[in-house]
């Protein structure tokens, strides 16, 4: 799949100024830009992160709250999603009562008030909400990360954004050239890399970057926006960080 931001925004119900934000911020980007025109296109891992951005909005997180949540190292999209398969199991049974309602009501028969509550739902989404900020959302880490990040305006998440690509770009080079993951060029590159996660969001430990290593090639969605620099890049990153983090 390779949608335009038009057909993505369409698809998603999304509009295309939300999704010119969100890749703004780092929150969603692209899966391609076109060098010419600056035409955005998206596919079926953006729509993956798309479906689970949607969710947290349900549950009322900021769009901050999401991307950090989305960008822990320990992150569990498994356990997310079985959490969002109760919700939604939780919205189907009130939609049955009520469409069982509507039928008994068609026919003249009395109908309870009751088919009305939503509170099962309400206080199971209440009930994962708080989970999920306790879990994923209130390490140190993170709060560190919302409290150093709030005054970024837009052109400096550009900056910072476009910083992280440049250095990325860095890893490809190195690799290119033949440097192992051990060599000096790349421990280099490992610790400019944790030094600014640590200037740009929060203190960067090597138990922290060693998850981050770990999740650039364990999430699909990190591989291939690494990857973007040169087929490789994101394993290089990930085997080169697991030697500097030893």
């Amino acid at each position: 799949m390779k949608l335009h931001i038009k057909e993505f925004a369409k698809l998603t119900g999304v509009s295309v100024r939300t999704l010119h934000y969100y890749d703004e911020i780092g929150l969603l980007k692209p899966a391609a830009v076109d060098g010419q025109n600056g035409y955005r296109f998206y596919d079926e891992m953006c729509l993956a992160r798309m479906q689970e951005v949607m969710f947290y909005r349900e549950l009322d997180f900021s769009l901050k709250e999401i991307d950090a949540i989305l960008s822990a190292p320990d992150y569990d999209k498994q356990a997310a999603l079985h959490a969002q398969k109760r919700l939604l199991t939780l919205k189907k049974d009130r939609l049955e009562r009520l469409i069982s309602a509507l039928d008994d009501a068609m026919k003249g028969e009395e109908i309870s008030m009751n088919v009305f509550d939503n509170s099962d739902y309400d206080s199971q989404r209440s009930a994962y909400a708080q989970e999920a900020k306790e879990k994923w959302g209130n390490t140190d880490a993170y709060k560190e990360s919302m409290e150093r990040t709030k005054g970024y305006s837009k052109e400096k998440w550009n900056a910072v954004n476009e910083g992280m690509n440049v250095l990325m770009a860095e890893f490809a080079d190195c690799r290119a050239n033949g440097n192992a993951p051990e060599s000096d060029a790349a421990q280099a590159l490992v610790k400019r890399w944790q030094d600014y996660i640590t200037k740009h969001h929060y203190t960067c430990t090597k138990e922290i970057l060693a998850g981050l290593g770990e999740m650039y090639t364990a999430d699909e969605r990190f591989t291939a926006n690494i990857d973007k620099h040169g087929e490789g890049t994101a394993a290089f990153m990930c085997a080169a960080i697991r030697a500097y983090c030893r």
